[in-house]
């Protein structure tokens, strides 16, 4: 199949809930990328920050085929080896004591909600069961995520939404210690908004966050569904405030694109979930959390969490970015267009993605190299070049 047919072939059969760009790729390795016609791209996508450790990683590749030709599901049941396997070592590289595993960040999302109200419900008196969220802010496309995510461009045509959740400015305490009240459960937020445009918050802010919630009671649940797993520079974007959280959420890097989530909490939160107060019926199976398994092994073992805080670095020294580590953003002077930009740059073989009008996203594998950013750099400033001249 060509790059054509399978464009003719998507919108004959597909909903049309995405708008694609012009290209069917086929194959992967590493940091690169080949359409349908044989065309090679340098990736600095990832597939939304998914592909950690590069496409088709041998040791990941292995470990999928190998589980797959022995087992791939059974449901939780059952006692899964691996899932226990993956939960011993996410809590021990985080501060949790306890995993639940799903198969998405928006369903991580979704438990980490769950776990806030049960919680709630066991351990604070009266009507507790609101969430204080911010703005710009991105949980994810579930009826209860949507309501949690902080922007009306991904709400206004599902409403009435999910109640119980209060907006608030991101990078805001004084605005977040006015919204809490005896109603609210729990503070939900990302340690760097990602979709919402890589918005970095004050080295205070998180501090701060967890300070206020530890005064009024209540949880502090942090997103780390594109933070985690090496993207920031560290492990976890909370290592970067000193702060222990409460609940985590994960997903994208976990499987270096195997679909997985997880949620992480303490005892004393954990503890509040009950055999039948949540499930999943794929969630953790053997594939998927061998997947896992095998990725974590190979950030482990190459370093790739130190590569993206080099390769970070690098990158913000050849460009004027906003971000951290490989989680960054390119925003441009009024009149630039970011579609026009990535559009530029697909063409000349390096896919980034537009956020809003101002700004592209760059989040390339966690095992790209020096040249590799040096390329992309340099393709990105050719293309700025052209839309500015055109």
């Amino acid at each position: 199949m060509n790059n054509q047919q399978a464009i003719e072939l998507s919108q004959r059969y597909l909903m049309p809930t995405y708008s694609p760009l012009p290209v069917a790729f086929v194959r992967g390795e590493g940091c690169r990328l080949w359409d349908a016609a044989g065309n090679e791209y340098l990736d600095f996508l990832a597939g939304i920050a998914v592909a950690s450790t590069g496409h088709c990683h041998p040791r990941v590749v292995e470990a999928i085929c190998e589980q797959a030709s022995q087992l791939m599901h059974t449901s939780n049941l059952y006692y899964i080896p691996p899932q226990a396997q993956l939960a011993k070592r996410l809590v021990e590289l985080s501060f949790a004591d306890r995993c639940f595993f799903c198969n998405s960040g928006a369903e991580a999302g979704e438990t980490a909600i769950k776990f806030a109200r049960k919680w709630a419900g066991i351990n604070r008196s009266g009507e507790c069961f609101e969430i204080i969220t911010a703005k710009q802010s991105f949980h994810g496309r579930t009826l209860a995520t949507l309501a949690a995510t902080g922007q009306e461009k991904y709400q206004k045509a599902f409403r009435p939404l999910l109640p119980g959740f209060t907006y608030v400015p991101f990078n805001d305490v004084g605005a977040l210690e006015e919204a809490i009240s005896e109603r609210t459960c729990a503070v939900m937020l990302e340690p760097i908004q990602a979709e919402g445009g890589i918005n970095v918050p004050d080295d205070d802010y998180l501090p701060q966050v967890r300070e206020l919630c530890d005064k009024r009671g209540i949880l502090l649940i942090l997103d780390e569904v594109q933070t985690a797993l090496g993207r920031t520079g560290r492990w976890f974007g909370y290592e970067h405030a000193d702060i222990i959280p409460d609940i985590i959420t994960l997903a994208k890097a976990l499987g270096s694109g195997f679909p997985i989530g997880a949620c992480l909490a303490k005892e004393d939160v954990s503890n509040a979930f009950q055999p039948g107060d949540h499930a999943s019926t794929f969630g953790g199976n053997h594939l998927a959390c061998t997947a896992a398994l095998a990725t974590i092994d190979v950030i482990e073992d190459e370093g790739l969490v130190a590569n993206a805080a080099q390769m970070g670095s690098l990158l913000e020294e050849l460009l004027r970015i906003r971000g951290k580590g490989l989680l960054m953003a390119v925003q441009f002077t009024p009149g630039i267009s970011a579609k026009a930009v990535q559009d530029q740059c697909l063409a000349a073989g390096l896919v980034v993605n537009a956020m809003g009008d101002d700004r592209v996203r760059l989040v390339p594998p966690l095992m790209v190299s020096e040249a590799d950013c040096r390329q992309a750099v340099a393709i990105l400033a050719d293309a700025v070049r052209k839309v500015a001249g055109n």
